[in-house]
């Protein structure tokens, strides 16, 4: 399974690794997870944004260690025929509400 990041996505981890210490080894089991099963769980932290046969729009939640009750969560593109997963958007739920619905769009449109 390959794992691209998008630039934007790559910002956000970067802000959120000062704050949550931990979340290298998080994202790691993470992308572990994500290689076994690219489409989840289907379990209630699993969300489908977006299907179609091309991609697979999800939003999932993180377990962080250095974060007891709360989580983060993870937005990301699954493509079957390249058996790629792109990761679009990365944020604390305690920050943000949601996801950014402009950003998957234009990713979509791409």
């Amino acid at each position: 399974m390959q794992f691209i990041e998008h630039p934007a996505f790559v910002r956000e981890y970067a802000r959120l690794r000062k704050r949550f210490l931990s979340i290298d080894d998080d994202f790691d089991k993470f992308k572990k997870v994500l290689a076994v099963l690219p489409q989840g769980t289907g379990g209630k932290h699993w969300n489908a944004l977006h299907h179609s046969e091309q991609i697979s729009v999800f939003k999932t939640r993180l377990a962080c260690a250095y974060l007891k009750k709360n989580s983060l969560r993870v937005v990301y593109a699954y493509l079957p025929t390249k058996m790629c997963v792109e990761f679009i958007e990365f944020y604390f739920k305690g920050d943000k509400e949601s996801e950014n619905r402009e950003r998957i769009k234009a990713y979509l449109i791409q």
